[in-house]
């Protein structure tokens, strides 16, 4: 995976910030609330996607989602180029 070859990762001592962009198709963008999803993709960057949130079934990206400081999320319809299902950035926050 990019994760392994790049060795992306986080220490549980880093600040960081979250820029989402979550490309949602017709009827459903109204239908999912920003706070949901925003769960969602942390709960993911820990390793814990679907099923029980006990279990890592990923590897985690950053050690604890407390280490969020700032979040900028934004829902929309797709763009007309787009063939996945958002963007995410993840930096360190510089407070």
């Amino acid at each position: 995976s990019k994760q392994k070859r790049r060795r992306i990762q986080y220490r549980p001592t880093d600040f960081l910030e979250l820029d989402i962009r979550l490309y949602i198709p017709g009827k459903s963008l109204k239908a999912h609330d920003v706070d949901n999803r925003m769960k969602d993709v942390m709960d993911a960057l820990q390793g814990r996607a679907g099923g029980p949130k006990s279990e890592r079934v990923l590897a985690a990206i950053i050690p604890n989602d407390c280490q969020v400081y700032r979040v900028t999320m934004v829902k929309s319809e797709p763009p007309g180029q787009s063939y996945g299902e958002g963007h995410l950035i993840v930096r360190k926050y510089r407070k």
